[in-house]
């Protein structure tokens, strides 16, 4: 009797399997050549959007600069604090920005863990944007936790660099 449920059970599962797969959709054949399509007309923008624009491609040339975290920690630093100060500044001097803090993690711990903390040390790098007199409503957050790493060694100097917070205006 229970190696006939035993048997049921593992014939359910497989069937579930098998149905699942089958049920998957095909991948795209890539190989066919899309038509060309006329490129939309070109919308003039409005003077406030051009400015905005204006001033995003000055963010990209004057970059705001990333900030750095101890290990396992997310309170901005104290040697953080004038590149924080600074940041602040141009944002005050540029007020149609907005910038998105990226919080980074270098590779010890878990996928889970690092995204958390990620999470934590752009909220730190937020919380003292908007301390020095940034709107909360012009800053906007993402954790990559360790999957976006600038250094890829296994050694204290890199992880360094991985322990950041990322400012870049949107």
């Amino acid at each position: 009797m229970m190696k006939n449920r035993r048997e049921l059970f593992f014939a359910v599962i497989l069937m579930i399997g098998v149905l699942a797969l089958w049920g998957c959709p095909k991948k795209a054949d890539m190989s066919a050549v899309p038509e060309e399509q006329p490129a939309p007309a070109q919308v003039e923008q409005k003077a406030p959007e051009k400015e905005a624009a204006k001033e995003r491609a000055a963010a990209k040339e004057e970059e705001l600069q990333p900030i750095y975290f101890d290990f396992d920690k997310s309170f901005v630093r104290d040697d953080a604090r004038s590149v924080m100060k600074s940041n602040a500044d141009w944002l005050k001097a540029n007020p149609k920005v907005k910038v998105r803090i990226e919080g980074n993690c270098d590779e010890r711990g878990t996928i889970e863990y690092n995204q958390a903390l990620g999470q934590r040390r752009a909220a730190s790098a937020k919380k003292y944007l908007t301390d020095l007199g940034i709107s909360a409503k012009r800053i906007s957050l993402i954790s990559y936790g360790k999957e976006k790493p600038v250094c890829k060694q296994s050694n204290e100097d890199c992880w360094q660099k991985n322990r950041r917070g990322d400012l870049v205006a949107d």
